[in-house]
């Protein structure tokens, strides 16, 4: 027996392989499926079943593209109803795969189709759980996702997910394996670890949400401070639950090659969103006009998904030479599928043609604290509220990014203001937005909080629990 944890840390996922007796199962596989199919012929094994946690919000799994190439069938647990066809299990059905069992377990809460995968090794021994979002390492899954869907609130959810937990993970013994679908930085939790597996016992110790003293506690825990799920996550859902297009397709138009004047003419007519990959200093110096920077080197995919919401819509993109492919294979694993070209040559070429280009007035930490005046200069500060909270420039605005279309509402045109992050990449992000929205009076800060802590600008912390800390 093997089991493989493939983990994507830019989308904080983990998909699944195990091996036995020259069969294979794959969990939850992302969107491009050649890296299983790489395994699957190397270690010279049959796929058997394709296992689906649930419905994934955050990302487009490749269940239906790897159902299509290998002819194993996708499984889901008990209420699942894809469009497609599926094996819908049973609760505590076993699935035999070489000389192990996968049982499963339905644990609704996360959504009403969860369902956790035990493995039970050669010897019949409990091994690990696959628990998909309804078991974190440090966490539980959200109960606010599926709330329309079930006609269910949200605490009704928690109540569930109470249950599933006591009563399927939590009489486990506490050496079996926990092999959660995320880790820190996904949206689907608040409190994940860093680590990316560990033992049922020592999550039966640590994890807050499993030491609640009753249903009505647990629920009150696992629901407070839960922030609005990205826009993008419902159109996820039905893509996985529906189907898609073909990768393979996604990526040919993708990498469709734009001269200048195509690509020009492309933005024109299609009603394009512009998305420019490169990093941020780079992008500050110079760029196609209208242009969002949102860099391939930081969590690309689900800030494209937080900041432009509808996956069916245009993009034409700007990487660095070379980048193309894995520009697009990030944003279809997203959804976004609708990728029209990329620009031939990069932004360089663009440069050389002598089109119009624009840049954004940025500055160092060290001009910031000679600029600055405190409570009379206007500071933006786009971090998360938690971020905020533990230290933040003196008489800072918190206004983070992912509310951007909410307060970029009360910008006033006239009105200066100097705007950062931590480290540059968000607010890079914010200012490309506001310029192609016809914002041009702020001034960005190179290298964010991160080096503004360095210089002498009065900070201050504010810890509070109120949802906006400040506002204007």
């Amino acid at each position: 027996m093997q089991v493989e944890q493939i983990y994507t840390g830019c989308l904080a996922q983990g998909a699944y392989y195990i091996t036995s007796n020259g069969e294979a199962i794959i969990i939850d596989p992302l969107r491009e499926t050649q890296p299983y199919m790489e395994r699957l012929q190397r270690d010279g094994v049959q796929l058997k079943y394709i296992l689906e946690t649930h419905f994934h919000a955050d990302f487009v799994s490749g269940h239906v593209d790897l159902s299509k190439k290998t002819g194993a069938p996708i499984v889901y647990g008990p209420t699942a109803q894809p469009t497609f066809d599926a094996i819908i299990a049973t609760d505590n059905q076993l699935l035999k795969v070489g000389n192990i069992q996968i049982k499963v377990l339905h644990t609704p809460g996360h959504t009403m189709e969860s369902t956790t995968y035990l493995l039970i090794d050669e010897n019949g021994k409990d091994y690990a759980i696959f628990s998909g979002d309804t078991l974190f390492l440090g966490d539980v899954g959200r109960p606010d996702l599926a709330q329309k869907a079930a006609s269910m609130t949200q605490e009704d959810l928690a109540g569930l997910l109470y249950e599933s937990l006591n009563n399927k993970i939590m009489p486990l013994a506490d050496d079996v394996i926990v092999y959660p679908a995320h880790g820190a930085g996904s949206a689907c939790g608040k409190n994940m670890m860093k680590e990316t597996v560990d033992t049922l016992g020592n999550q039966k110790k640590m994890n807050y949400a499993l030491n609640q003293p009753n249903k009505e506690a647990f629920i009150a825990a696992v629901t407070d401070g839960l922030l609005p799920p990205p826009g993008y996550f419902g159109m996820n859902v039905a893509m996985n639950k529906f189907g898609y297009e073909s990768f393979e397709n996604v990526l040919n138009n993708g990498l469709r090659a734009l001269t200048v004047e195509e690509f020009e003419v492309a933005a024109e007519e299609t009603g394009s969103v512009i998305i420019d990959t490169r990093a941020n200093g780079d992008f500050a110096k110079g760029f196609v006009p209208q242009s969002i920077n949102i860099g391939i080197k930081g969590d690309f995919a689900p800030w494209v998904g937080a900041m432009i919401i509808d996956v069916k819509q245009p993009i034409l993109i700007v990487t660095n030479v070379g980048e193309e492919e894995e520009v697009v294979t990030r944003l279809s694993r997203v959804g976004f599928d609708n990728v029209l070209g990329h620009l031939k040559g990069g932004y360089d070429a663009w440069l050389a043609s002598g089109k119009e280009t624009d840049k954004v007035n940025r500055i160092t930490a060290d001009t910031f604290a000679e600029q600055v005046k405190i409570g009379e200069s206007k500071i933006v500060d786009i971090r998360k509220e938690s971020e905020y909270a533990a230290e933040h420039v003196d008489e800072a605005y918190s206004m983070p990014l992912a509310d951007i279309n909410e307060w970029i509402k009360d910008v006033k045109p006239e009105e200066h203001f100097f705007m950062h992050c931590a480290g540059g990449y968000r607010s890079m992000i914010a200012a490309s937005i506001l310029q192609a929205r016809g914002y041009r009076n702020f001034t960005e800060v190179e290298g964010g909080f991160a080096s503004i802590s360095k210089t002498n600008v009065p900070k201050s912390d504010f810890v509070c629990q109120s949802k906006v800390l400040k506002q204007s």
